[in-house]
């Protein structure tokens, strides 16, 4: 029996030790620095996996918990599903479970696993839907200071450095993201109709 043990951590800053307490030297180390938000077979040792059962080179595969194999409940259901039909036997540590077990596929793995990748899915949209509300909350106090999403700069800074932009929206309303940003943009300043739209939505939260 050829063994792999997948463990997926989001950054490297984060340690893997608790996924790897239970490796053992027999088995092939699949590890991705990735968010867990990316489907599995899109992940680069996601895909080196599949590539290793295709050609029958894995037949056993562990995750330390359900939640290393994806954050959505299809993806989950999907990558175990594709492993199950290919005759890999998956292992879950932390349920002590095993999707085969005396070459019958296990039907309270199945019921398990379909349980609490729906449970696990529900948690992170409740997580995120608490998350958006503070800062939607934090903004109107005028106490949040956090980054515009896809940048480093707070709020603030965006405004601060795209004083240009905010005199284009202000000007001209009724233009679209585009011409507003050919509009504000010169030689010496350059801007995106991304960025414009990040800009209006930062006025528009004020």
């Amino acid at each position: 029996m050829n063994k792999a043990r997948y463990i997926r951590q989001s950054s490297k800053t984060q340690t893997n030790l608790r996924q790897l307490a239970k490796a053992h030297p027999d088995e092939t180390l699949y590890i991705d620095i990735i968010s867990g938000s990316i489907p599995f077979a899109e992940r680069p040792e996601g895909k080196k996996l599949i590539e290793a059962v295709e050609d029958g080179s894995i037949t056993y595969l562990t995750f330390h918990d359900l939640s290393r194999a994806g954050r959505s409940t299809i993806d989950v259901l999907t990558t175990l599903s594709y492993f199950q039909n290919k005759g890999v036997i998956v292992k879950i540590d932390n349920l002590g479970l095993e999707s085969i077990v005396n070459g019958k596929v296990n039907p309270i793995f199945n019921l398990i696993t379909t349980v609490l990748s729906e449970i696990n899915s529900l948690e992170r949209t409740t997580l995120l839907e608490r998350q958006a509300e503070g800062v939607l909350q934090a903004r109107l106090r005028g106490a949040y200071k956090g980054r515009v999403q896809g940048t480093t700069d707070s709020l603030e800074a965006t405004l601060e450095k795209h004083k240009r932009t905010i005199k284009a929206l202000k000007s001209n309303p009724t233009l679209s993201l585009r011409d507003i940003a050919k509009l504000a943009s010169d030689t010496d300043y350059k801007v995106s109709a991304n960025t414009v739209k990040k800009v209006k939505a930062i006025l528009k939260s004020k």
